[in-house]
């Protein structure tokens, strides 16, 4: 996950108010629409995530798993036995596009990766990684986020990043649904990794997806509010008027994803640098520690990139969990 300043430099065109919002609270129960427990009131400091999600906010991702996927694919590349395509497959918000990396030379059952993009960015920006892990065996499925597919800034402040981020599960829950309707992939050899962005949000779809064998979270903190109310984006946020931190809070915190990674059925794999300016260590640490205990913990004395290790280790817990080939 950036901060504003990464962001910027990264989205050229980005405005310094849109850019300046990216992560979420607490719980209190309604039969649809949970309540926030944000207080009236505009301080600036992160709001009390309160108790792990309940049941009724996991509702919030429920979707028809037997709504037709509509896959559509189109066949870009060739290269070293992995097939690239493009695909785009349906949810009943609209069509998901993004990536898929078929090791099509391989004969026997693969594993399957659900591979999550940071912020700003999309699928195609995952490619080396998910052709390198194709490359080893597994089928690969890269989506684009919503905001990747409607274009301009990611993050605008509103209600709309609430329905955003809710849709961004359902999508990574079709997702797999694409994996699971492929005739070379095994059902029970599903993982998911996300980087930056993309282990922030998969702490929250982990507490929903119950058919991942494993999840690999890489670079990633307690979500949107307990990214822009850290230490590089704090002064942001005082320059935001009362009601629209209020609002963008009471909208965020129940769908904060380091209240839903208690709720994880999966073996977790959890890679954090000790120099990386953009998650703090304790906010690392805050999202280790609500994870159960079925985790694997790792540090690296690393930026928010990590290193070279993180990707053995990354690639070496897979190999153990779903049946990724061996590193060579």
């Amino acid at each position: 996950m950036k901060n504003i300043r990464a962001i910027g430099d990264e989205m050229k065109s980005a405005s310094a108010l849109a850019l300046a919002a990216l992560f979420f609270s607490a719980c209190a129960v309604a039969p649809a629409e949970p309540v926030s427990p944000v207080a009236d009131s505009c301080a600036v400091a992160r709001p009390a995530f309160g108790a792990p999600a309940t049941q009724a906010e996991r509702d919030l991702f429920a979707y028809d798993i037997n709504a037709p996927l509509n896959l559509q694919k189109t066949v870009e590349s060739t290269n070293n036995g992995v097939e690239v395509s493009a695909i785009s497959f349906s949810t009943p918000e609209g069509a998901v596009t993004g990536l898929l990396f078929d090791p099509v030379t391989r004969s026997s059952l693969r594993p399957g990766i659900v591979l999550m993009h940071g912020m700003p960015g999309n699928a195609r920006q995952t490619a080396g990684q998910a052709q390198l892990l194709a490359t080893y065996g597994a089928v690969v499925i890269a989506i684009d986020a919503p905001f990747a597919r409607r274009g301009g800034d990611p993050v605008r402040l509103t209600t709309a990043d609430r329905a955003e981020q809710i849709q961004l599960i359902k999508d990574l829950q079709r997702a797999v649904d694409v994996l699971r309707s492929r005739p070379n992939v095994d059902d029970d050899r599903i993982a998911y990794v996300g980087i930056s962005y993309g282990g922030a949000m998969g702490a929250l779809f982990v507490g929903i997806e119950r058919r991942l064998k494993a999840a690999a979270l890489v670079v990633g903190d307690g979500g949107l509010v307990s990214h822009f109310t850290g230490p590089e984006d704090f002064s942001f946020l005082e320059s935001l008027s009362c009601v629209t931190r209020l609002d963008w809070f009471r909208a965020m915190a129940p769908i904060e994803p380091i209240r839903f990674i208690p709720h994880a059925s999966t073996a977790l794999l959890l890679q954090n640098g000790r120099l990386d300016n953009l998650v703090p260590e304790p906010d690392a640490q805050a999202l280790h520690a609500a994870a159960p205990e079925n985790k694997t913990i790792r540090w690296y004395d690393a930026g928010h990139g990590l290193n070279q290790q993180a990707a053995w280790d990354r690639h070496d817990w897979l190999q153990e969990r779903i049946g990724l080939d061996a590193r060579q």
